[in-house]
């Protein structure tokens, strides 16, 4: 019984490990365009940070626009996206996670650029729970000091949550620009510049996972958004 119990819990971690984890190796061969390879993102080595806006919820990593970047211009990519998972507040944490401020001490070393996609859960709970952006800052504040640190010669930067018909969205936006400013981290604000916009029925029934869901892409949504982020990353 216990080698079955501890089989289990084998199982169990790994099942985490690979929910956390999704790898993708360049191609060997490769043969893209001349503007592909003269491309700055050519066959580097990225990892994208983050919550369901990284992992994808349901649907397959390969839809997301991250993923399609990364096979564009083969790199070497790691997704390391919860589900449910918060820059800042621990929230279920058996289920979805530590936060991404502690989180961050686990990725991977020596990559060339780091994306981190978060703050649409810590929103929420701010939302929930009452409370103002200042718990939510000094632990943005350790994630990013802690990236830093960590990646000293990577390029770093944030994508803001889209924009949401909800409380305290635009107030989480504010505060990741405001403290990776500090930084220097550059930070895509997807609120403002996205076209990606979650107030219409309409346009999430074609772009998004579903008519109520304000926060995951569809493969067509993705497909939308990457044309929009993709100057930002090759100009940073």
């Amino acid at each position: 019984m216990k080698r079955i119990l501890l089989i289990f819990s084998l199982l169990l971690t790994l099942d985490a490990f690979a929910q956390e984890q999704f790898l993708r190796m360049p191609q060997r061969g490769f043969n893209p365009p001349k503007e592909v390879r003269n491309s700055p993102l050519y066959e580097k080595k990225i990892v994208v940070f983050g919550d369901s806006y990284v992992q994808n919820a349901g649907r397959p990593i390969e839809e997301t626009w991250h993923y399609k970047l990364a096979e564009k211009y083969n790199m070497e990519y790691h997704n390391w996206g919860r589900n449910g998972n918060c820059l800042a507040y621990e929230w279920e944490t058996e289920r979805f996670g530590p936060p991404m401020y502690e989180r961050y001490t686990s990725l991977p070393d020596s990559v060339d650029y780091v994306i981190v996609m978060g703050g649409h859960n810590d929103a929420m709970l701010m939302n929930r729970y009452g409370d103002n952006t200042d718990f939510f800052r000094s632990k943005l504040d350790i994630l990013c000091k802690g990236l830093k640190q960590k990646y000293p010669n990577a390029i770093i930067c944030f994508v803001t949550p889209w924009n949401v018909p909800q409380p305290m969205y635009r107030e989480t936006v504010h505060v990741i620009e405001e403290v990776c400013g500090r930084y220097g981290i550059p930070v895509y604000n997807a609120l403002l510049h996205s076209g990606i916009n979650a107030r219409f029925q309409g346009f999430r029934r074609l772009y998004f996972q579903g008519p109520n869901d304000m926060a995951h892409l569809n493969d067509r949504g993705h497909d939308l958004f990457l044309p929009r982020i993709e100057p930002f990353l090759l100009n940073l």
